[in-house]
């Protein structure tokens, strides 16, 4: 059985990057999506296991501790990190595993694992990050402020990815990141061969 593909999906705040990833996922069912450990507090539409694990900082500073973490950054005073035990299972059993993880991760995990799949999502503008950022209504002036300059700061780091996605539309942004894996899955580099082929390439 062949190593499952993992797909970094990153980029700034706002930028919709779960919406894009859910999406995704209901297109294709070979994916599977990583859920990342926070101690940020839940919001109201968000499920225990399902968008995130929550729990305490001094539950989080453990793990870290204990080397539980693939990745693990702090992101507006939050902590978030991505399970490594979970990532090593997942591809390990030919599961696709998706990564929807903020640039201090994603970097992270590039260093680590080069082999993985870097896609940045931008938005259409800095105007219309704006527009998303203040559009969510959860949270304070001070946060959403915070988030605004943390977002023209990463927006420089797109070099940094395999790919870049616009997300202008959720359904155009997903078909684009699907045409991406499925390109990459046609790889030699990644063991593609010929059908029925059963030897070993010359």
């Amino acid at each position: 059985m062949s190593e499952g593909i993992l797909l970094i999906i990153s980029g700034p705040s706002g930028v919709g990057k779960g919406t894009v990833c859910r999406y995704l996922i209901s297109m294709r069912e070979d994916l599977k999506l990583s859920v990342s450990t926070t101690t940020r507090a839940p919001r109201p539409t968000e499920r225990e296991g399902m968008e995130y694990y929550f729990t305490t900082l001094p539950g989080f500073k453990e793990m870290i501790e204990q080397g539980s973490f693939l990745e693990w950054a702090v992101v507006h005073g939050d902590y978030y990190g991505t399970g490594l035990k979970e990532a090593q299972n997942s591809l390990a059993s030919g599961e696709d595993l998706i990564l929807e993880i903020d640039v201090q991760g994603a970097v992270q995990v590039m260093e680590k694992l080069p082999e993985a799949i870097s896609i940045f999502l931008a938005p259409p503008s800095l105007e219309a990050l704006e527009e998303r950022i203040l559009g969510r209504g959860t949270e304070s002036t001070e946060n959403i402020n915070g988030r605004l300059a943390t977002a023209r700061q990463e927006m420089d780091s797109y070099y940094l990815y395999d790919y870049i996605v616009v997300n202008d539309q959720v359904d155009n942004a997903a078909e684009l990141i699907s045409a991406i894996i499925d390109a990459e899955k046609c790889r030699v580099s990644r063991g593609a061969r010929p059908p029925g082929w059963g030897g070993e390439s010359k």
